[in-house]
């Protein structure tokens, strides 16, 4: 499988008050985890990503499909 790419947007700034990343809606932690992140953990966190974004109203027509795995 082909690696999982970083949700990252070049918006990066952690707010105070919720603890995440105004761009890709990240914790501190999962921003720091990624890089040593395996394929299972990176797909839980683009799974709470694609959840803190329907929270929020921040949706957008990827998060209505079923995220392919490449192979």
């Amino acid at each position: 499988m082909t690696e999982i790419p970083s949700p990252c947007i070049g918006v990066c700034q952690l707010d105070p008050g919720s603890g995440l990343c105004a761009g890709c809606m990240r914790t501190g932690a999962e921003i720091a985890a990624w890089p040593f992140a395996g394929s299972d953990e990176r797909l839980a966190i683009v799974g709470k990503l694609r959840e803190r974004r329907r929270a929020a109203g921040r949706t957008s027509a990827a998060d209505s499909r079923p995220r392919r795995r490449r192979r």
